[in-house]
């Protein structure tokens, strides 16, 4: 990240008992604009740096919105947002970036949303009703739990909106995803377990890949601590149990560049020459695993060398 902006919360939101919905507007200046399917990363006061989608409609200016799912094995992110962080409190923000940006030649866009995977659709969603487009947006929640912004996308979205309580009626991907004409685009965002089984579905469909787009913003999970040494400086460094490779770097003061903190953009894709490691990304093919890592959700299984 090259630009970071500090900001004050201006308002802080309960959407169900588990989401909270946070503004915040830039302490000096303006914000910069962004694009529907932007998101960004919020450095919090604990150290922890996570990524989020800005939910905002674009065309609307001077604030970011985001909403953050409260989440069980937190490492003190989401945590430290519904627990700790106050109205008036001063954050700092990065720049928006998009990794989920709407395909310019789509004919239909199929949006598929799974609890807090909603945020990224909300400006999508937007978006695409100002430039007339053809689109359709499949929600699957929890009633009263995970479904945020439920009676806002009613009222905006009427019959293209397609709703699923886990309750009541399962998501059903193969009814979204067939007999849909060529040049129809795919899009969502949710649990890890919601985009595997769109990918496979729509691989067995016969959707190619570059019709399928998803985005996932999982926080790394802890695990054992490990060491890590630099090979270019000599420099070694300890990575606690609930803190990720990446994070260990930063606070050595590594500049490793970076963009969704997950596992999923390739930006902080980084060679280590010695150790084993458990890979958790979603970008690395297997011959590169045996040269590359992503420090943001990779762990050593013991001590590694990286060409740092």
């Amino acid at each position: 990240m090259s630009a970071w902006f500090d900001v004050r919360v201006s308002a802080v939101r309960a959407i169900t008992p588990v989401i909270r919905e946070f503004t915040f507007e830039a302490l000096d200046g303006t914000l910069p604009g962004f694009s529907s399917g932007s998101h960004v990363q919020l450095c919090l006061p604990n150290g922890v740096r996570n990524a989020y989608s800005l939910l905002g409609d674009p065309a609307e200016t001077g604030y970011y919105r985001i909403a953050v799912r409260r989440q069980e094995q937190s490492r003190g992110g989401s945590r430290y947002l519904h627990e700790q962080l106050q109205v008036d409190e001063h954050l700092r923000l990065g720049a928006p970036a998009n990794l989920f940006a709407l395909h310019g030649e789509a004919r239909r866009h199929i949006l598929v949303a799974g609890g807090i995977g909603i945020t990224p659709f909300l400006a999508h969603c937007r978006e695409l009703l100002r430039r007339g487009a053809d689109f359709e947006l499949h929600y699957a929640y929890r009633a009263g739990i995970s479904d945020a912004y439920r009676g806002e996308l009613r009222e905006l979205l009427g019959e293209r909106l397609h709703e699923y309580d886990s309750a009541q009626r399962p998501l059903d991907l193969n009814q979204i995803l067939r007999q849909r004409p060529l040049g129809s685009h795919v899009y969502a965002c949710g649990p890890q377990r919601l985009l595997l089984a769109l990918r496979e579905q729509a691989a067995a469909l016969g959707w190619c890949d570059s019709r399928v787009h998803w985005e996932a913003f999982a926080a790394p999970e802890p695990g054992l601590p490990f060491r890590v040494e630099l090979a270019r400086s000599g420099r070694q460094l300890e990575v606690a149990a609930e803190q990720s490779l990446l994070e260990a770097l930063e606070a050595a003061d590594v500049d490793v560049p970076n963009l969704c903190r997950g596992g999923v953009c390739g930006q902080c894709q980084t060679r280590y020459l010695k150790g084993e490691v458990e890979h958790r990304d979603h970008f690395l093919d297997a011959g590169e695993r045996a040269s590359s890592l992503m420090p943001c959700v990779s762990r050593g299984c013991g001590p590694i060398l990286l060409d740092l």
